[in-house]
């Protein structure tokens, strides 16, 4: 036995003709892109919005600031004045036919915002969720620092049952008649000479007035006003 072997491998003769497979080549393989750059393009799309956003923000917290610093804008104040009965004629039928004449303290306090009143305005005299009577705020400007008294003619015929107005004789008889004027009105606001964006404004008067006598002007005994503002 031959101690060293050689180091190659002896093929029979029928098999000289085999060959050794083909070199294959190791083609290197790539990812697809395309997946990796889309997502790539909705996150720059979602930062930009964020960063548009945050600017938005910031721009127009700066302008309410600037509005604020500057103008100092404050509500303006209402209170009734007056109240006089012109009319107030109970029907036997229960209906009743009243005339107001009802004077509105508006109050400006603001040196740089002025306010223009518009025509769609109304104005109610309301008697326990009863309207007596109605009409309407004439359309006006109000300028800065400026008190306006507003004059208002009512007019209305109301349908009463017998309970309700046995219950208005009784206030009329203790001198104490609890009464509501409801003032609806659009306005807008005035910086310089722009108007800007028009809104409406409810005011809410709770009245007691002591007579409601024809052509005498009622004492009244209370007198609180709630405005609110619908934008």
């Amino acid at each position: 036995m031959d101690p060293h072997p050689p180091k190659y491998v002896m093929l029979p003769e029928n098999q000289g003709s085999i060959r050794p497979p083909p070199y294959r080549r190791n083609v290197p393989r790539y990812q697809s892109k395309s997946h990796k750059s889309g997502g790539n393009c909705c996150l720059r799309c979602i930062c930009c919005c964020y960063c548009f956003l945050v600017l938005l923000i910031f721009l127009l917290g700066t302008l309410a600031f600037y509005f604020y610093a500057v103008y100092q804008p404050q509500v303006p104040s209402y209170k009734v004045e007056e109240f006089t009965t012109a009319h107030f004629d109970m029907k036997p039928d229960f209906s009743l036919y009243t005339e107001f004449a009802v004077t509105v303290k508006a109050d400006n306090p603001n040196s740089k915002i002025g306010f223009t009143y518009g025509k769609d305005s109304s104005v109610e005299v309301v008697y326990q969720d009863s309207t007596l009577c109605s009409g309407q705020i004439p359309a006006f400007h109000q300028g800065y620092k400026n008190v306006t008294m507003i004059k208002v003619i009512l007019k209305g015929k109301s349908d009463f049952g017998s309970g309700l107005q046995e219950a208005l004789m009784d206030n009329r008889k203790s001198g104490k008649i609890p009464m509501e004027v409801k003032v609806t009105v659009p306005v807008s606001v005035v910086i310089g000479e722009f108007p800007l964006r028009q809104f409406k404004v409810q005011v809410t008067c709770n009245l007691v007035v002591d007579n409601l006598t024809p052509n005498k002007k009622a004492g009244i005994l209370s007198n609180e006003c709630f405005p609110k503002v619908e934008f």
